[in-house]
């Protein structure tokens, strides 16, 4: 049949569905607002809930306490996104790149966040001299993840110290397989949920590790390494 009829759609026309509304740039790391389902680059939207816990967009409140845990990222726009724009995903990808070189961290630590198997394994795969590279060519960064131990809470409610705390493995490691390593390394119950926080805040746990380390570590001054994240008990706030 012919297809007179049909045009092709330039980019620009479906600009309104994948710019966000903070930066004005093509969508980065999509992340949609639970509560209004509005969506802006991850990024931008972090930044934004450091000084106000309502939605940019339509207002409405998204937290009391902590906006970040209503975020989500949208891996399925953000393909979209790079199916539209052509050389969009090779742009971020040179840029990752280039971050991570200038600011490699130092190779000292001794433990992969890849598996979990028991400590004496953990050493057994060390000694074997690095030939298994878990993460292939992912950016790696070093973290030390500290027991936050709070004052007055219940006996039950304790978690205890990890017997290995300097832990490296991909900058692309989500908090919540932070969390899955946590528990399995301290064989905390399946229904026992955690916490992980940065410089005292609690972070979402699609939030990865580079994210984590420009927003919240390195944007706030902190030169050292490795990069500290802190556990404790869920706190329910009601």
């Amino acid at each position: 049949m012919a297809t007179s009829g049909s045009r092709k759609h330039l980019v620009r026309e479906f600009n309104h569905f994948i710019t966000c509304f903070l930066c004005g740039g093509y969508l980065i790391k999509p992340a949609t607002v639970t509560e209004c389902l509005h969506t802006f680059c991850k990024s931008c939207i972090v930044q934004h809930f450091e000084e106000n816990n309502d939605c940019p967009t339509c207002g409405v409140q998204v937290h009391e306490t902590n906006p970040l845990e209503m975020l989500r990222l949208d891996n399925t726009l953000e393909e979209i996104i790079f199916k539209l724009v052509p050389g969009l995903r090779e742009k971020e990808e040179e840029e990752e790149a280039e971050f991570w070189k200038k600011n490699q961290t130092p190779e000292v630590f001794t433990q992969s966040c890849a598996g979990g198997g028991d400590d004496d394994e953990d050493d057994d795969d060390n000694d074997r001299g690095g030939d298994e590279d878990y993460h292939r060519s992912d950016p790696q960064i070093a973290i030390c993840l500290d027991c936050l131990h709070g004052n007055g809470q219940a006996s039950e409610n304790t978690v205890a110290d990890l017997m290995k705390r300097f832990i490296r493995c991909s900058s692309r490691v989500t908090v919540g397989t932070i969390k899955k390593f946590l528990s399995l390394k301290l064989k905390l119950p399946s229904s026992y949920e955690l916490d992980v926080l940065c410089n005292g805040e609690i972070m979402g746990r699609d939030h990865t590790l580079e994210f984590i380390y420009m927003t919240r570590w390195r944007l706030h001054g902190e030169n050292t390494y490795p990069m500290v994240l802190e556990y404790r008990p869920r706190i329910d706030f009601g």
